[in-house]
């Protein structure tokens, strides 16, 4: 699937956390498109994804604290949500600290150096066992073998000055926040060619950019299903986005609290 961990998390009103590029070996892991593959885990709150980042990354700490209220937030993308979604999601960010929305960009331009990558992993396989690739994954993998060259050497010079942009746009912040969906879990029988880019509009931008990001239920938005709120910071910032996770989920809770 090319659906993260992230998006998951969210239909599933569940915690995904997407470390930074690299960080977790992909060892073992067949892979989608390289250079654009995380490894992180899924669990019930943050501090299930804290532990398994500990086994994932032994030697390494993900213990930072931050306090609720005293970070400065990056918003972007929440407009472009649900208007539940949109409310859970910007009343969630405020919790964390000031909040200031910022024209985020999104990874315009990006998408065939994705495709070829997932081309060069396909395309032999696909050669000698097309007929045993799902109909819906065959189409997709059909789409990334008739991306050129050309295209994908654009592609990667556009991610490149993506990734400055991005960095230059949460200047002086330090986190950024978005809804990870900009609506709710979607029906099961949804067609997933249809609904596909608009599920991972919110996510794709970190695969491209390699940031950390974690995705975490922010209270019931359409039809009582869970908004999701995702935060994100800079490559190797996983201790402080785990670290508000863990304060925003603490205060969500005493939101809600009897």
């Amino acid at each position: 699937s090319d659906v993260c961990s992230s998006d998951l998390a969210a239909c599933c009103a569940i915690v995904g956390f997407k470390p930074t590029f690299g960080l977790v070996s992909m060892d073992g892991v067949f892979p989608l498109a390289p250079s654009f593959d995380h490894a992180g885990p899924m669990a019930r709150d943050v501090a299930g994804c804290q532990e398994a980042m500990r086994i994932l990354c032994p030697g390494q700490s993900f213990d930072a604290t931050v306090e609720a209220g005293t970070l400065s937030v990056a918003l972007a993308w929440s407009a472009l949500a649900d208007p539940l979604v949109q409310a859970r999601v910007e009343a969630a960010a405020a919790l964390l600290g000031p909040v200031t929305p910022v024209d985020f960009p999104e990874p315009t331009g990006t998408l065939p150096a994705f495709q070829q990558e997932i081309a060069d992993v396909h395309r032999d396989l696909y050669a000698e066992f097309g007929e045993l690739y799902g109909e819906s994954i065959g189409i997709k993998i059909e789409r990334c073998l008739n991306v050129t060259e050309a295209e994908a050497s654009i592609a990667r010079t556009t991610r490149a000055q993506y990734a400055e942009d991005a960095l230059a746009a949460i200047a002086g912040f330090d986190v950024l926040v978005t809804p990870t969906l900009a609506f709710v879990a979607p029906p099961a029988d949804s067609d997933e060619l249809e609904i596909r880019d608009s599920v991972v509009r919110f996510t794709y931008p970190f695969d491209v950019l390699g940031w950390p990001t974690i995705a975490l239920p922010c209270g019931p938005a359409t039809d009582g299903l869970s908004a999701s709120i995702q935060i994100a910071g800079r490559p190797g910032d996983d201790a402080r986005v785990l670290a508000a996770a863990t304060a925003l989920e603490a205060a969500l809770s005493a939101t809600v609290a009897p």
